[in-house]
């Protein structure tokens, strides 16, 4: 077990690394922006749920991996792109957090292209979905970036979006996120959310 096990240390130590932020009030990340938010108090009082090792994210990241290892020969390339900004909400200060696979910047180290990498058994029937185009355009935003890119990769398919930057209130989907008002934000939701058996709002 040489290696699931490295990689399940791994996964373990991040998690380890993040728990305080998992469980912080007035942190928010982009994904809590755009899922339902009673999903983000439960992870607040359950945080530990939120740890899964399993084969479909395991894929995801050492996909991520590769692409991040492909394109840092090229240059100009930054993957896992930290994102860190504070917003004031109805005399609150909260931050909200991101992290973005891949981004291009200038010779200045200027963020100008945005890359979001979605892997899946196959493609999504309506694709590109609509919380993905949401989680993109918050980052071009939250960054000021005017184009991006969403690429799917599945076993049968790869496939790019590439959209223009547009606008978004990011103030708003801050104040329905901790006033915890959108439950489900989309009904298939449920279905893949480790908090269903605890939720009182789960659509079963």
């Amino acid at each position: 077990m040489h290696i699931l096990s490295r990689i399940y240390n791994r996964k373990v130590d991040e998690y380890m690394a993040r728990l305080k932020e998992l469980t912080d009030p007035h942190i928010l990340y982009v994904t809590d922006l755009v899922s339902c938010s009673h999903k983000r108090i439960l992870r607040q009082v359950y945080p530990h749920l939120s740890l899964r090792f399993e084969p479909p994210l395991v894929i995801g990241d050492l996909i991520h991996a590769g692409l991040a290892k492909m394109l840092e020969d090229e240059g100009g390339w930054a993957p896992e792109y930290s994102i860190e900004k504070k917003f004031e909400v109805d005399g609150a200060e909260y931050k909200v957090l991101g992290r973005v696979d891949l981004v291009k910047v200038d010779d200045n180290g200027k963020p100008v292209y945005i890359v979001e990498v979605k892997t899946s058994r196959e493609l999504p029937q309506n694709a590109p979905l609509e919380h993905h185009i949401t989680q993109l355009q918050l980052y071009m935003n939250l960054l000021e970036v005017d184009k991006g890119s969403l690429v799917y990769i599945t076993s049968d398919a790869l496939v790019e979006y590439e959209f223009d930057r547009q606008p978004i209130n990011i103030i708003d989907l801050i104040r329905e996120t901790v006033n915890d008002s959108v439950h489900p934000r989309y009904a298939w939701e449920c279905k893949y959310c480790v908090y269903r058996k605890l939720c009182p709002y789960a659509k079963r």
